[in-house]
């Protein structure tokens, strides 16, 4: 099944030059409607992407913002194209573009809904810290929200912009994702998960920004907020849109 006309894939990439355009090209089956934003990259992933402009929407800029900044401008471009969905996946070739007919089917059968892709923790080569990091926040967010996800950190969604209706995550790095899934369920948005696949290349092949102590502060941090946040506003909200409806 391809992804509809009024659906588009996000690729957000920062110094994925090994990969991005295999991933790119890897997508272009399912979708003419790519929108790859070059997160300020420092090797030649630029150069690489301005050799295929033809066929994407490139959005580049110098420095390097942080992934929840990506997302938003890509949001902003898709919203300007009139695209009612974003499908947003990884530029370090761990997802798999076969996937994304999973994705096409499930928005068409819940057209309003978050679509988030479930990854399996039991692969070959599935990093340790990815599943502690994936538990721990699959935690916390249970805290924030009384929903139940298996996977919480994907980066392998369909985003329902029209539902979503803001401007973007106020923070700007990669914890951005989460963000916004607490606050799509604050809003009573339905998550949907759905299984998808995932690679991970040996060890010494990865490319990884993550800073374990830097961004797991971060994400405490951020997490803190969410909870008081809970209280004063999400718990609240959930319970008076479900009066309202």
């Amino acid at each position: 099944m391809e992804l509809s006309a009024t659906t588009c894939i996000v690729i957000p990439t920062y110094n994925n030059e090994t990969t991005i355009r295999a991933v790119v090209e890897s997508v272009l089956p399912y979708s003419p409607n790519v929108i790859v934003v070059n997160d300020g990259s420092t090797d030649s992933t630029k150069q690489i992407l301005q050799n295929i402009e033809n066929q994407i929407i490139l959005i580049s800029y110098t420095k390097n913002r942080g992934k929840g900044y990506a997302l938003k401008q890509a949001f902003a471009e898709a919203k300007k194209h009139n695209f009612t969905h974003a499908v947003t996946l990884d530029a370090d070739g761990q997802h798999k573009a076969s996937d994304l007919p999973l994705f096409a089917e499930a928005i068409s059968q819940h057209e309003d809904a978050f679509i988030i892709g479930s990854r399996q923790f039991d692969l070959p080569n599935m990093p340790s810290k990815n599943s502690f990091a994936n538990k721990f926040s699959n935690f916390w967010f249970r805290v924030q929200t009384a929903h139940n996800l298996p996977d919480t950190q994907t980066g392998f969604r369909a985003y329902p912009l029209k539902r979503l209706n803001y401007k973007g995550p106020i923070n700007n790095r990669y914890e951005a994702e989460l963000e916004i899934l607490v606050r799509a369920a604050w809003k009573n948005i339905p998550l949907v998960p759905i299984n998808i696949n995932v690679y991970y290349p040996p060890k010494e092949e990865r490319v990884s920004h993550y800073r374990p102590t830097v961004d797991f502060i971060r994400i405490s941090l951020l997490n803190t907020v969410l909870c008081f946040a809970a209280i004063l506003y999400g718990y609240p909200s959930m319970i008076i849109r479900k009066i309202v409806r």
